[in-house]
């Protein structure tokens, strides 16, 4: 269900933006992500920070495009939602010693430190190259293209996430087995 609800702003925006225009999509995107945020929020009793920062520049970004009718702000906000992300990463950990993937995550995962910080720079990394590929996209290719990467550039992440969980697998510990009386 959680990842129905995690697609399902990008797809309702891919079909307005097929059917109608750029502008129409980014009005269905504002909307449909205020309604993914609340079924969250219905769900999980409260936001997370990426939730909330998600939510912000969507507005924000999408009231641009609305408001000067200019599609290039609506196409930039990922790149500056990635760039935000990996600088957030880098900086919490080089400046501020603290791991915010292991803050997140750390409750639900038992992992070495070093595992830690690994994954915490392959996210900085991460972030930083799907920040440039669709800053590169959204500078040189037409709205056409954006929206078409945008919706089949998903590979990246689902890629990223699974190559990250075969990586945490083998330092995950077996579950202890229940034993029955």
């Amino acid at each position: 269900m959680k990842i129905l609800i995690d697609f399902f702003p990008i797809l309702l925006f891919f079909g307005a933006y097929k059917i109608y225009d750029i502008y129409v999509g980014t009005s269905v995107l504002m909307a449909a992500t205020l309604i993914q945020m609340g079924l969250i929020y219905a769900l999980d009793h409260k936001l997370t920070v990426m939730h909330k920062i998600t939510l912000a520049l969507v507005l924000v970004f999408g009231s641009l495009t609305l408001l000067l009718h200019d599609e290039r702000f609506i196409k930039w906000k990922p790149t500056v939602l990635y760039a935000a992300m990996a600088i957030g990463l880098a900086l919490a950990v080089w400046v501020w010693k603290k791991n915010f993937l292991k803050l997140m995550l750390g409750s639900q995962l038992e992992l070495p430190e070093p595992v830690w910080m690994r994954l915490n720079l392959v996210w900085v990394a991460y972030c930083v190259f799907m920040a440039a590929i669709n800053g590169y996209v959204a500078a040189y290719y037409s709205t056409e293209a954006w929206v078409n990467f945008k919706l089949w550039g998903y590979a990246f992440p689902l890629a990223f996430i699974v190559g990250q969980g075969f990586y945490i697998a083998r330092y995950l510990k077996p579950e202890e087995p229940k034993v029955k009386q």
